[in-house]
């Protein structure tokens, strides 16, 4: 029996998130305050995502959408887009949208460390051997994530950037996020979390090779294995 697995990682995650949510308690008061401050609506956004054993949940994020996009479909969102709010591009910057996500790892639905909860619309497609990734606790950050931390410029570059997340980003995610999964351990989440905060502040990268896509566009690339470093 691995034992981090089965009781380390949720003691962990309590312990973390509970600690979290008040030393960020001051950062959370500014940040609600800026958001409410910059555009009209609510200072959370919340949405629902499939979690472990393909349970809904709810996911928790500051807003950095205006309130009215906010209400819509869910969608992907693209470097550039004009539905994010001044305070929001800082907030998606630096990934201090995901932060409230710290109670919902308090509350037992994410960890700190698992694959991202995807859309129902997106999960429903899975296959039976990429279902693996609902196996266990959805986390805030994951291989995918160090490895997509720039997906909204790579989606800005395809012409069809919803055909391009579900044939080819989507996939590339629960592969990399399967093979998380069978070799997972303390020493791998913990690098995971520290080079989750420090690529937060590192620049943008923006240039790419161009490699064929799917849906048309030569000039779209996707990370290739060598962008998982947490590995």
């Amino acid at each position: 029996m691995n034992i981090y697995k089965h009781f380390g990682k949720r003691l962990i995650d309590i312990l973390a998130s509970a600690c979290g949510l008040l030393l960020l308690a001051p950062l959370f008061a500014v940040v609600a305050l800026s958001i409410k401050l910059d555009s009209r609506g609510p200072v959370f956004f919340r949405q629902g995502r499939v979690g472990k054993d393909g349970h809904a949940f709810r996911i928790v994020k500051f807003r950095s959408m205006d309130a009215v996009s906010s209400t819509l479909p869910a969608g992907i969102t693209v470097s550039g887009d004009k539905r994010v709010t001044s305070v929001g591009r800082v907030l998606r910057r630096y990934k201090i949208d995901e932060l409230p996500q710290l109670w919902n790892v308090l509350s037992g639905e994410m960890s700190l460390v698992g694959p991202r909860p995807e859309l129902a619309k997106y999960v429903d497609s899975y296959s039976p051997e990429q279902r693996i990734v609902l196996t266990v606790r959805p986390g805030i950050t994951d291989p995918a994530t160090l490895a997509y931390r720039h997906e909204e410029e790579i989606l800005s570059q395809d012409g069809d950037p919803e055909t391009l997340y579900r044939t080819r980003i989507l996939p590339d995610k629960l592969n990399r996020n399967i093979s998380y999964i069978r070799q997972s351990s303390f020493r791998t989440d913990l690098l995971l979390i520290f080079h989750t905060v420090f690529d937060s502040f590192l620049p943008a990268s923006r240039g790419s090779s161009p490699p064929s896509s799917s849906s048309g566009n030569s000039h779209t690339a996707l990370p290739s294995s060598q962008a998982d470093r947490s590995t």
